[in-house]
């Protein structure tokens, strides 16, 4: 893999994580609740974050990447997109972003799996790693904050 390559996955990723953001500053501006604007701003924030993450990542480190554990809560399994963006409730937004991150980490593992090349393999992987741990990270409020209540 040439340095060109690399930077347009690396940009791609960057794209999607862009492209996130904002999806949730939109949804801001739809919702009705203060509680879900509030929560929608959070996840906007994360996506920029995972934006700065991707813009400095470590190129040389990629090769001797080792994949992480990460527990999967499965809660996204059971999850439906709300249908109206306009009365979202914390639940919902909880739902759609699981949902968000969820389909990223699935993008990045067939990627991984359709790739020959070690450090590609790897890059693909680190990212859905990186999709995963923020998939667990708003199960656990989930399950924290909407199974636990009911």
């Amino acid at each position: 893999m040439n340095k060109e390559e690399y930077q347009e996955i690396i940009n791609n990723a960057i794209q999607l994580e862009i492209d996130a953001a904002n999806f949730y500053r939109g949804l801001q501006e739809q919702v009705k609740n203060d509680s879900s604007k509030v929560l929608l701003k959070e996840l906007e924030n994360m996506e920029w974050g995972h934006k700065h993450i991707l813009e400095h990542l470590d190129v040389e480190g990629i090769e001797n990447y080792q994949t992480l554990n990460i527990p999967d809560l499965k809660i996204s399994e059971s999850l439906l997109d709300p249908a109206d963006n306009s009365y979202m409730s914390i639940q919902d937004v909880l739902a759609t972003a699981i949902k968000r991150e969820e389909e990223a980490m699935k993008l990045y593992t067939r990627l991984a799996d359709e790739t020959e090349e070690n450090r590609i393999k790897n890059l693909f992987v680190r990212l859905a790693d990186e999709e995963a741990k923020h998939k667990l990270q708003l199960e656990t409020i989930y399950d924290t904050e909407i199974l636990y209540e009911n």
